[in-house]
């Protein structure tokens, strides 16, 4: 008979306290931002690290200008991207705070170790 390991539950317990109201309602605005597919994909294309201007994503997604602008404000009034003004353009690059906020969010627990050993 095979022995099974036993995982060590990912929930939080007891000690873990409750987030702050505040925090959460932030972060609700910002899983609210990114909760169009089109805004993933603007945030995972810039993600590259480089500025991008918005007729290069209207290009990129073959979407109209005004379409892409809207997507882009929310993404900004969540604090998500950042706008340049280049002349008549506008580039938007990701806000490392905010996506640094999402990694924290999904970062595993210190229990990742027994659980990456016990589906090996």
């Amino acid at each position: 008979m095979k022995v099974l390991p036993v995982l060590q539950p990912l929930c939080c317990g007891p000690d873990v306290p409750p987030m702050e109201a505040e925090a959460a309602r932030d972060l609700a605005d910002l899983f609210k931002a990114l909760a169009d597919p089109t805004r993933v994909a603007i945030v995972n294309r810039l993600a590259s690290g480089d500025a991008c201007c918005v007729c290069d994503l209207t290009e990129a997604f073959e979407l109209s200008q005004p379409t892409v602008s809207h997507h882009l404000r929310i993404l900004r009034e969540a604090g998500v991207v950042d706008a340049e003004r280049r002349g008549t353009w506008a580039y938007y690059r990701l806000v490392p705070d905010a996506i640094e906020r999402l990694r924290e969010v999904f970062a595993v627990p210190a229990l990742a170790p027994a659980w990456s050993d016990a589906v090996a």
